[in-house]
């Protein structure tokens, strides 16, 4: 059984007196460890699909199940849960909080939920999770102090923060330049390897394509191809 599984998912938005048909009748399962991408033009469906996953929205018929938990009819609380003990999110603008520090951005989620590690144990997971991303020398820095792809560092760790089994990225590499791009790509592979975080991407970006070890390729909602390549490995830095 998959860490994330879709079945026969449709998912239909009403604006005014017209339907749109996001998602049509999507299958797949993506295995815990999978370095997974959702590609596809604009309109095919994948901002769609990651927020059903993330359980920010629900599908209109089918079945989403995360970590073996089907997510319809959960009450507001089971997923709150859900999403922050199991899910992790990055998105492309970051979203980080202004007046807060490197270390305590990614600290934040932590005060949001009943963590049960020791104050000591939380402190060396997020001085262990600031040196990963390799921002030893700015952990005390606020966020209008770093570059776009020190940002984009930050947002990782964040979404690491919980020890998350799923961490979903909307378009990671979107606001930053190739180089910056590159690196980001090659860090959340590192992570993914030496954690064994399962990473699910909506992307345009052919890098993490390539270095993806399952590709989901959605075309008008439904998908087109699904390929899971085991052996394919990125180059890590």
């Amino acid at each position: 059984m998959g860490i994330v599984e879709l079945e026969n998912v449709k998912k239909v938005y009403t604006l005014g007196k017209a339907e749109v048909h996001a998602v049509r009748g999507v299958t797949f399962s993506i295995e815990k460890g999978d370095f997974a991408s959702i590609v596809g033009p604009s309109g095919s469906g994948k901002s769609t699909i990651l927020n059903l996953i993330g359980c920010i929205d629900q599908p209109t018929s089918g079945i989403v199940r995360i970590n073996g938990t089907i997510t319809e009819g959960l009450k507001d609380k089971a997923l709150t849960k859900l999403r922050h003990e199991t899910l992790g999110f990055i998105f492309q603008s970051f979203n980080l909080i202004p007046v807060l520090n490197v270390y305590e951005n990614i600290e934040f989620p932590l005060l949001l939920g009943k963590d049960r590690r020791s104050k000591k144990e939380i402190r060396e997971w997020i001085e262990f999770l600031v040196e990963a991303v390799g921002l030893g020398d700015h952990m005390h820095h606020k966020s209008n102090e770093l570059s776009g792809g020190q940002r984009q560092r930050v947002a990782i760790a964040r979404a690491l923060a919980t020890k998350p089994e799923i961490v979903l990225a909307d378009e990671p590499t979107a606001n930053l330049d190739s180089k910056t791009g590159q690196s980001i790509i090659e860090l959340m592979k590192k992570m993914n390897a030496e954690l064994n975080t399962t990473f699910i991407f909506s992307t345009h970006d052919r890098t993490i394509m390539e270095i993806a070890d399952h590709v989901i390729q959605l075309l008008d909602g439904l998908v087109l191809e699904d390929t899971k390549e085991s052996a394919k490995v990125g180059s890590l830095s």
